[in-house]
């Protein structure tokens, strides 16, 4: 029998997931968030019980297994976790309820299936699962689950249902197994926050300025204020202070690369174009790699809702979108390298190397350059001291926390702007939108411009400009006027800026051609001679597609058209230049398919 890393479980909470109903107000990416009607749960879509038919069908894609009473199929933090459907028997399943012990969150018996979304992927699961009698399954690794999901379409459907609505649970239900303590007002912690939050992660978050249970927490851990934020991980592991990276590495959200010397495509950022190129890449049969450091969404992440997107008449939120976006993917068999950002791209030899900020190094036959862009900073001296401190870029449930019962400033005229102060102003007593046009409508849509004109708790100031900002540790002021006029100071601790765009290019090291703002140019090679695809870059074989191209137009339908027309391309590069066995295990020269060196 297999030794067990699990606590003793404890009764409470016990089958949250047996016939619930969705009355949650959040989608299955964030508990904030507005859910979509077709995520609503109905009653036993968590836990189905698949027919003797499918469980027939099935069979072929597996192995029957058989298991004492008592034993583990997986534990928390196990990898590459097997998928197991109960011929006869019974399983329990339990997570940390972060005291040292576990909950039971559901009980799965005769022709239903163990598992979650981290199946998919292959990081660590977040939960045990323990047969409660002698069990027999059907077990199947990663790679037939997903060969049975693609194969068998009806049964694909109620498996990736039920694996996303029990990690809605989780997220929903989050007691204690991964636990954030630390000032909610603190940059650190809200990047902490975000980055689980992109990522799908259930946590508690315990803000030190109004929570005795954080002051309890420091106390029973050891830290004091210059130590936080920490993560407590199941009641017992500690981190202090952590980056993206080690968080990921400590809760298993990074997924081990393919030991393949080489993938055929590699893209750069998961935004809504880089998901979309992985979403076609991967169903086309390309052994595909995305490389992202925070989370899927990019700058569409951080809109609360969505409502010029074709197909969602009720809107849908980006985080949301970008989360069945990344499922999709893995569902193809995509592979997601997160918190891994790439700082230098090597297009000098075949195939690519892109080096990553952890140390590692990956190759790619083709690169889709899909890093998008970021908001500009203001340009006045005070700005730096209050980064963290009340200046975000995002507007989010986690943002918007911040802004209840008090007043929030919104810099920008685009779409993302609108989006933000609507989406603040049901949280913030009064939303303030600064903008240097005269109006409006020149850069925003419609249907947000005339939410904002009728909406009483947002007031629009034209021609309008931050001047300067205060505040002791903590942005607490924010004064603001039109050029040649009296200016004027309002008590603001929460300040949000979307205006400009700036490419994320740096990385690229002058790799391919660029205009003079920074983003990539396409379509042309470095001698000015069309080069056969819109998305084609100087460099070929590496193409660019989303906010980060050179006349793209910044919207998120656009951003997915490219992702996925850009894909035709990749097979035409591919096709003509093939990795011979001599040189697949080892970055060589950049030659073309003639053998010339370019």
């Amino acid at each position: 029998m297999k030794s067990s890393s699990c606590f003793p479980i404890k009764r409470r909470g016990a089958g949250r997931f047996r016939g619930f109903v969705m009355a949650y107000s959040g989608d299955f990416s964030t508990a904030n968030s507005p859910i979509s009607a077709e995520l609503r749960e109905i009653p036993g879509e968590a836990l189905p019980r698949l027919t003797p038919e499918m469980m027939a069908r099935i069979a072929p894609f597996g192995r029957r297994d058989q298991f004492d009473g008592g034993e583990y199929l997986y534990e928390v933090g196990d990898r590459e976790v097997d998928f197991f459907i109960i011929l006869n028997g019974s399983v329990d399943v339990f997570e940390s309820d972060g005291h040292g012990g576990h909950a039971i969150v559901a009980t799965h018996q005769d022709n239903q299936f163990t598992g979650e979304l981290h199946h998919l992927s292959g990081r660590a699961v977040l939960v045990c699962a323990q047969t409660t009698a002698s069990t027999s399954v059907i077990r199947l690794s990663r790679v037939s689950l997903l060969r049975l999901v693609n194969a068998e379409p009806d049964i694909g459907e109620i498996i990736l249902r039920a694996l996303i609505l029990r990690r809605a649970r989780l997220l929903e239900f989050a007691e204690g197994g991964t636990v954030i303590v630390g000032s909610c007002r603190s940059g650190n912690t809200v990047r902490i926050q975000t980055f689980l939050e992109r990522n799908g992660y259930p946590y508690r978050c315990l803000d030190t300025d109004v929570d005795h249970d954080a002051r309890a927490a420091m106390e029973t851990f050891h830290a004091d204020t210059d130590s936080l934020p920490i993560v407590v991980l199941n009641g017992v592991r500690v981190l202090t202070q952590p980056t993206n990276h080690d968080l990921a590495e400590a809760l298993g959200i990074t997924e081990r690369l393919s030991s393949s010397p080489a993938y055929d495509v590699v893209i750069v950022g998961a935004g809504p174009s880089g998901l979309a190129a992985a979403v076609y890449a991967a169903s086309e049969g390309l052994n595909t790699l995305v490389i992202e450091a925070v989370g899927p969404g990019g700058q569409a992440g951080t809109s609360s809702r969505i409502e010029n997107y074709l197909g969602f008449p009720m809107g849908i939120s980006g985080q949301d979108l970008a989360r069945r976006a990344q499922i999709q993917a893995q569902k193809f068999g995509a592979r997601f390298a997160v918190a891994e950002a790439a700082w230098r791209l090597d297009c000098t030899c075949y195939p690519f190397g892109v080096h990553l900020e952890g140390g590692n190094m990956v190759f790619g036959r083709s690169v889709v350059v899909a890093t998008g862009a970021r908001y500009r900073r203001l340009d006045i001296p005070e700005s730096q001291r209050f980064e963290g401190k009340g200046i975000h870029y995002a507007a989010t449930s986690i943002e918007a926390q911040l802004c209840d019962g008090t007043e929030a400033v919104v810099v920008g005229g685009g779409n993302s702007a609108g989006q933000a102060a609507i989406f603040l102003s049901a949280k913030a007593r009064h939303v303030h939108l600064l903008v240097r046009g005269d109006g409006l409508s020149d850069a925003m849509s419609d249907y947000l411009v005339g939410r904002i004109m009728h909406s009483p708790r947002i007031t629009l100031h034209t021609r309008s400009e931050i001047t300067s900002l205060a505040g002791e540790g903590y942005l607490s002021s924010v004064r603001w006027g039109q050029p040649g006029k009296e200016e004027s100071e309002h008590t603001i601790s929460n300040l949000f800026l979307m205006i400009g765009a700036v490419p994320n290019t740096d990385w690229l090291f002058g790799c391919v051609e660029r205009d003079d703002r920074g983003f990539i140019l396409t379509g042309y090679d470095h001698d000015g001679a069309p080069n056969g695809s819109p998305y084609a870059t100087s460099v070929p074989g590496i193409f660019a597609v989303g906010d980060v191209r050179a006349k793209s137009i910044k919207r998120v339908a656009s951003s997915v058209g490219e992702g996925s027309v850009v894909v035709h391309s990749i097979h035409g590069w591919l096709a003509s230049n093939p990795v011979s066995r001599k040189t697949a295990g080892r970055s060589v020269a950049f030659e073309d398919a003639s053998g010339n060196s370019l």
